[in-house]
């Protein structure tokens, strides 16, 4: 089967890509290089599935260039491609809106009339804000507290909407913080790995009391996966990790799988963050068949040692 993986070369992209070739699949990836993180990084990210003989790569601006010739042929759609980070949306909405908005509408709008058997959405559990409830179900009302997740939502909502008019037939996800090996290396437990492998002092926003459902980004693989093969047009699933800790707890987590001390400076919480987190997953499970099956301790395991090995090769290569 012909397979479109926008954001292929990102953090999950380039995970769910290696997935589907192992699983026979031919497999187009999309990614723009867009600048909030490397483009060294997401060109290693990549290496692997361009490795494979049924791996095409196509250098695409979703939010501008010509889509049809890259969707020919496709039967799944995944749509993970988008700009990340709560913060920095607060002063870059306009490259949110285009990346995540413009870019999902254009995408849709390419899909229509098509035989498609289905467009996975990635979303995100930003869209909650602080939920009243938890676990939090897919049927509580959305509230995002920040730009980034008003965007996420708005792509979520596109989704439906070319589904119900035209008849795209999309199916929507919630992720809940994905961890692992490529980690963006602008996220929390990516920063705190650094800074305790270059003996720095880590900030922690607020006391840290927070909680997050943190899940192990195979797992948030498999979800998207079983989401296209069994997930019903129109339906939205949270995947989360099973069980929500507090930051305090996952940092915890981090220096004792390291073996080493992670000093910490709290700090003022920043804006747009949201209090808890925590995902019912009770539908993904119901309906997908789908169930997290690595503990954060493990999977916290598996991302140290990536980050050590990435460490390694860094340090080999010569100025």
């Amino acid at each position: 089967m012909r397979v479109v993986v926008t954001g292929a070369a990102g953090f999950i992209g380039s995970h769910l890509a290696e997935r589907l070739l192992a699983r026979g699949h031919e497999v187009v990836g999309i990614d723009s290089f867009t600048d909030y993180y490397s483009r060294a990084a997401k060109q290693r990210n990549l290496a692997a599935a361009r490795a494979h003989p049924r791996f095409t790569f196509a250098d695409v601006d979703l939010a501008a260039d010509d889509l049809s010739p890259v969707l020919d042929g496709a039967e799944v759609v995944y749509h993970l491609a988008g700009r990340p980070g709560v913060r920095a949306a607060m002063m870059q909405f306009d490259q949110y809106w285009r990346e995540n908005v413009m870019a999902t509408q254009r995408l849709l709008e390419t899909l229509k009339g098509r035989s498609l058997k289905c467009l996975v959405y990635a979303g995100s559990s930003s869209v909650y804000g602080d939920a009243e409830v938890f676990p939090t179900a897919e049927t509580a009302v959305p509230a995002p507290l920040s730009p980034y997740g008003v965007t996420k939502l708005a792509g979520e909502h596109l989704s439906y909407v070319y589904w119900k008019n035209f008849q795209v037939p999309s199916v929507r996800l919630r992720y809940f913080s994905v961890y692992g090996p490529r980690m963006r290396p602008d996220l929390m437990l990516s920063l705190a790995m650094q800074a305790m492998y270059e003996g720095r002092v880590f900030d922690v926003y607020g006391d840290g009391e927070q909680t997050r459902e943190f899940t192990y980004v195979a797992d948030a693989v498999e979800g998207t996966i079983l989401a296209a093969e069994r997930g019903a047009p129109g339906d939205l699933y949270n995947l989360g990790g099973g069980s929500s800790v507090t930051v305090n707890h996952a940092l915890d987590v981090v220096a004792e799988t390291a073996g080493m001390e992670l000093k910490r400076r709290h700090v003022e919480r920043q804006p747009a963050d949201h209090r808890n987190a925590g995902a019912s997953i009770t539908r993904a499970r119901m309906r997908l068949g789908w169930e997290p099956r690595t503990s954060l301790r493990d999977g916290l395991a598996q991302q140290w040692r990536w980050f050590q090995e990435t460490q390694k090769k860094a340090a080999s290569v010569p100025d």
